[in-house]
C-alpha cells in the first residue's frame, strides 16, 4: 500500500471485544448443555457485565433460578456481521464465560474469561483489560456510514484501490468496505473463489463523525495522486454478497 501513512495502530483487542459486544443486538447462551437464542434481551452495563432479561418462558431463565447457590455458569456467543453485504459477513465473533446470577427482575453475567475471533485468529482478552476498554467512538454510527459509502459512492471506494498494492487486487471482482473504526478503513477484496481484507490507516485516530470525515477526505486525496491499479478488473456497485 502507497500514500506515506504513519499511523498504522488498529484497534486492541479489548476494545474491540467491547465493540463487539455493544453493538451485538443478539446473542446465543449456553448453559447446562443447552443452548438458547436471544434477541433484543441484553444490555451492557460500563464495566461490561452483561444484563439479560430472557422471555418468561425462557429454559436458560429457570436454568438459573434454580442454579445451586444462586450461580449458573454459562458461555454467551456474540456476532460482529458487516454493515455492507459482503463475502463471508461475518467480521468477529466474541465469546464470553462466566456466571449468571438472579439480580431482581434480570440476570447478571459477569465475564470470567473472554475470547475474541477475527479474520487474523483467536486471541483471549485479560478480563480487568476487557472490564476497563471503551467501545469504539465511531461504532454507533459505522453502519451508516458504510452503507452509505458503498451506495452512495462506490466512485470513492474505486478510487481508494488505488492505495492497495497491486497484487492484493490481483484477480479482484468487487471491492466493498467491511468496516472502519477511529485508526481506519478496511476494504474487502473479493476474487472468484476467496477473499480477502486490506486495511487503509488514517494519518491520526478520529474521536467522531466530523474527524471521520477529513480522516476520508485526506485518504481520498492521497488516492487521486496515486496511480490507477491494474489489476482490478471490475467493481460492481450492488449485489448481495
Amino acid at each position: 500500500m502507497g500514500g506515506g501513512h504513519t499511523w498504522t495502530a488498529v484497534p486492541g483487542a479489548a476494545q474491540r471485544a467491547r465493540t463487539v459486544l455493544a453493538l451485538a443486538w443478539s446473542c446465543a447462551a449456553t448453559a447446562q448443555g443447552g443452548r438458547e437464542e436471544l434477541t433484543g434481551a441484553h444490555t451492557v452495563t460500563a464495566d461490561g457485565r452483561v444484563l439479560l432479561r430472557p422471555p418468561e418462558d425462557s429454559a436458560l431463565g429457570a436454568a438459573a433460578l434454580c442454579a445451586p447457590r444462586g450461580e449458573l455458569p454459562a458461555v454467551l456467543e456474540f456476532a460482529d456481521p458487516a454493515p455492507v453485504p459482503v463475502r463471508d459477513r461475518v467480521r468477529a465473533r466474541l465469546w464470553l464465560a462466566g456466571r449468571l446470577t438472579r439480580t431482581g427482575d434480570h440476570l447478571e453475567f459477569r465475564p470470567r474469561r473472554v475470547v475474541l475471533r477475527q479474520a487474523s485468529g483467536s486471541v483471549v482478552v485479560d478480563p480487568d483489560e476487557f472490564a476497563a476498554a471503551v467501545p469504539d467512538p465511531l461504532a454507533p454510527a459505522e453502519g451508516r456510514l458504510l452503507t452509505h459509502l458503498a451506495d452512495a459512492h462506490p466512485d470513492a471506494v474505486r478510487r481508494l484501490t488505488r492505495l492497495v498494492a497491486p497484487d492484493a487486487l490481483h484477480g479482484a471482482v468487487r471491492v466493498r468496505p467491511l468496516a472502519v473504526d477511529r485508526h481506519g478503513l478496511t476494504l474487502r477484496i473479493e476474487r472468484a473463489w476467496a477473499h480477502g481484507d486490506v486495511r487503509l490507516p488514517f494519518h491520526t485516530p478520529a474521536d467522531d463523525v466530523t474527524q471521520l470525515s477529513e480522516r476520508m477526505r485526506a485518504l481520498l486525496a492521497q488516492a487521486g495522486a496515486a496511480s490507477c491499479p491494474r489489476a482490478l478488473q471490475r467493481q460492481r456497485a450492488d449485489g448481495d454478497g
